[in-house]
Formats: C-alpha cells, structure tokens, sequence
C-alpha cells in the first residue's frame, strides 16, 4: 500500500518518527513534507496529501499538525478526500470501516509518540465494511460535496 504524508512544522518530527516505521512494516511511503520544523503553513500539506490520493499516487493519507484541526479542515476541502482526526484507537479503524477515511488526521501537540503508532496502524489495517447503510451516507456525503464544489456554498456571516 502506498502512503501519503505530509506534515507542517509542528508535525515534523512525528513525521519523521512514523515514516520510518512505516517502511520498517513494509509500506510505500510517498513524504511530501515537511522537511523541518522551521514554519510553514498547513494547508499546503494537506493539498498535498489529498492531491496525492486523488491523482492515484496514493492509496491512504496520513497528515499531521499541531491540534490536528487545521490539517482535517483544509484536507476535507478536497473533492474526495474524506480525512478524519483521530486521537482514539476506536475512531482509527472505524473511521475506515464506516466511512471510508482516506486521511488519518493527527495532533502531534496532543498525543504520544506510542499512541500515534498504534493509531497508524490501526487505521491502515482498517478495511470499509461495504454495509449498504454506510455506502448510503457515503452517497450522501458525496451529494453535499458534489452540490458546493466550487464554493457554491457562501461562508457563514462571524457574529461578534
């Protein structure tokens, strides 16, 4: 299986740490960055990553920011990509199961070193379930997704 990912600076050196098992356990392994822990942004990470999926290149993406937050927001912008953040053992594998996570989300600032492992490898051994209710809310997922791509939808108004 290859595998995409992609870190900003605060991801780094997890990064670093889970591409090296990575290949240990046998997989591809397709780094798109970062290369330090200099500043950067994350949002270039995960285009990236999801752009790794969409174009074939990779099966699974794994991303990684400090909270995990902004990396999920800016990789489920992506037509297809469906990126989950994870800082459990049960939502690792079942993201997969049930929805279909291509993106495993991490928090470098938030979780250990072991638990982040253990997270990996849980979400690549995960397998989609194929049940008829979940291929139903994916075709639901793809309505919404296919009904605002190309910003159709208006930001909501801030409230201050």
């Amino acid at each position: 299986m290859r595998i995409a990912i992609g870190a900003d600076h605060a991801g780094f050196p997890l990064k670093q740490q889970l591409v090296q098992e990575l290949w240990a356990a046998g997989y591809e392994v397709i780094d798109l960055g970062t290369s330090s822990t200099d500043p950067v942004d994350y949002p270039d990470y995960a285009e990236a990553v999801g752009e790794a999926l969409t174009s074939g290149r990779a099966e699974r993406g794994i991303l990684i920011c400090g909270s995990g937050v902004g990396a999920s927001v800016a990789a489920n912008k992506i037509p297809g990509v469906r990126a989950g953040l994870c800082h459990d053992s049960y939502s690792a594998h079942q993201g997969v199961e049930h929805d279909d996570m291509n993106v495993l989300v991490l928090g470098a600032r938030v979780i250990g070193t072991a638990l982040a492992s253990e997270l990996v490898r849980l979400y690549l051994q995960a397998t989609f379930s194929g049940e008829e209710r979940h291929r139903r809310r994916l075709a639901k997922v793809a309505a919404i997704e296919a009904k605002h791509v190309g910003g159709g939808c208006p930001a909501p108004a801030r409230q201050s």
